[in-house]
């Protein structure tokens, strides 16, 4: 008895985790045919470098620095006027500080934020952001975030998911991105350098784990 309940309770198991592979494949094949109708009816807008830029702000014990990234290249998708992906190739080499006015100190600073301490960028000259993901922000005011974005920010080769609010707006063959402030964990790209996380009694020498980088995109047909 107990080996034909055994039996019966197997057979019921093993029907239901077919079924379930089956649907888990058909819902997987569903979101690549949209993924593909997607891809086929998305209209590309370039990125112009001209017009974009990544600014960025640290700090630290003793103070704090801010500057601008220059984006290399990229696109954006757009599908009846409704942002739907894209990617962004950032310039690590173009790394510039605005708040320190002695040149050779400032020399100095930029060398650092380039070298292996930091941003790698003799080695990884650029970071990405993908985008996957636009969702739009029900009951957005005028001039506020309409949208929130999903992605992945790719730093000295570490992929990493990111998320952030942003106004992004489609106007005939030009589309406008300003994100908020997104703010972002240096350690999890493996930039350590001064950090309290890993080096203890560092002092006044200590460097926010946290920093913050803002997109201000203009892509055109």
């Amino acid at each position: 008895m107990k080996k034909i309940i055994f039996s019966a309770l197997f057979l019921s198991a093993l029907l239901f985790s077919e079924k379930a592979n089956a649907q888990a494949s058909q819902t997987f094949a569903s979101a690549k045919e949209v993924t593909a109708k997607n891809a086929a009816t998305a209209a590309a807008y370039k990125i112009d470098p001209a017009q974009s830029t990544l600014n960025w702000h640290g700090k630290k014990v003793t103070g704090e620095h801010n500057g601008t990234i220059k984006i290399a290249s990229g696109e954006l998708q757009a599908d009846k006027n409704k942002v739907v992906g894209g990617n962004v190739v950032i310039d690590m080499n173009s790394i510039v500080n605005l708040d320190v006015t002695d040149k050779e100190y400032n020399q100095k600073l930029v060398g650092h934020l380039k070298s292996e301490d930091f941003f790698s960028a003799e080695k990884h000259p650029q970071s990405t952001f993908k985008i996957n993901k636009i969702t739009p922000i029900k009951g957005a005011k005028t001039g506020q975030a309409n949208h929130t974005v999903n992605g992945v920010l790719t730093i000295k080769g570490i992929a990493q998911p990111v998320s952030f609010p942003a106004v992004v707006n489609v106007q005939g063959n030009t589309i406008t991105a300003k994100s908020d402030a997104v703010v972002l964990d240096r350690t999890k790209w493996d930039i350590r350098y001064g950090s309290k996380s890993f080096f203890e009694n560092i002092g006044d020498k200590a460097i926010n784990d946290d920093f913050t980088v803002q997109f201000n995109l203009v892509a055109k047909k």
